[in-house]
């Protein structure tokens, strides 16, 4: 019980960098492996499309942007995730544990709790994520014109000034408290399912992930369409606006250019992106908590048993020889 407990906390005072460790190493994987699905997501999710960027599934999407543009242009923006991810995800997986220890007071089952502490979690994520998501998004659109990430950065600042970057945060917000909260209770309530001693399983984390990251996908799917709209403005050039703020305006344009229907563009596309990122996300970040579980109790036997051993094994020597 007391392995248990020493896995799922992991500890004292190093517990806050072995959080942060394991969620950034998370959060770039997550990213990196879904990265051409995102792509894809954010293309689909666009109000008016170019013709040639009229796409019908995901696999039409990703044959079509290899053909013609090659395939280097399903990761255009790559560097901008990275950059975003790595810190970002640190914070949020760190924030998230130790929001859940304090809330929950340290007993399994409190789901309230858990969603509690994705709330405040997802905002640190959210302040370091949104300006990266913003640079991606532009460098994923079809026919883009920045040549690399520091370029359309630069551009943005330029042309638009820092504002820009943060354009999207409400709605971010809005989309994210609750999709963090739903995937964090529907990921612990899929633990107590599965895994209720909360060993390390990889099977169940994998199951869990990808169960959360589906459902609360498809909950706030119409929030995610009107955060890639504030991010890209991309119908700018089509209305007589200069840019669209807030998200009541990204509402309204939603609804005015594609309907009700306009809030699930690309639904099949978040939810092939989510349900894997959001699997490979846990299941790695559950991976290095126990890897670190493992070196400290190696730590703790190499520091407290080996000795005594050696102890006893002497004193059983000198007993002998008497």
């Amino acid at each position: 019980m007391e392995e248990e407990d020493l896995y799922e906390t992991l500890g004292d005072a190093t517990s806050m960098s072995t959080h942060m460790l394991a969620g950034a190493a998370a959060g770039i994987m997550e990213h990196s492996v879904m990265y051409p699905v995102d792509c894809v997501k954010t293309r689909m999710q666009c109000l008016m499309p170019d013709p040639k960027a009229d796409y019908r599934s995901v696999a039409d999407a990703l044959k079509k942007i290899v053909r013609h543009e090659g395939i280097r242009n399903t990761v255009r923006g790559f560097s901008a995730m990275v950059t975003g991810a790595g810190p970002a995800h640190a914070m949020y997986f760190a924030c998230y544990e130790k929001g859940k220890e304090v809330l929950s007071g340290g007993k399994q089952g409190n789901h309230l709790a858990h969603g509690l502490a994705g709330c405040t979690a997802t905002l640190l994520h959210d302040a370091v994520m949104n300006p990266a998501d913003v640079v991606k998004q532009r460098m994923q659109m079809y026919g883009s014109p920045y040549q690399s990430t520091w370029l359309c950065f630069r551009e943005i600042l330029r042309k638009e000034g820092m504002g820009a970057f943060y354009r999207s945060y409400t709605t971010q917000l809005t989309m994210n408290i609750p999709f963090q909260s739903i995937q964090f209770m529907v990921y612990e309530c899929m633990q107590d399912l599965l895994n209720g001693e909360r060993n390390y399983d990889p099977k169940s984390h994998i199951i869990a992930g990808a169960t959360a990251g589906s459902v609360a996908a498809c909950i706030t799917m119409p929030l995610d369409v009107c955060k890639t709209l504030l991010n890209t403005q991309e119908h700018c050039t089509r209305t007589h606006l200069t840019y669209i703020s807030g998200m009541a305006s990204a509402f309204k344009t939603v609804y005015e250019f594609c309907g009700i229907t306009g809030f699930f563009r690309g639904l099949s596309a978040r939810v092939i992106y989510q349900m894997p990122s959001t699997a490979i996300s846990w299941s790695v970040y559950e991976f290095f908590k126990y890897v670190i579980h493992q070196r400290k109790q190696q730590m703790h036997e190499d520091r407290y048993l080996r000795p005594n051993m050696h102890i006893s094994a002497a004193t059983a020597s000198t007993t002998a020889t008497r």
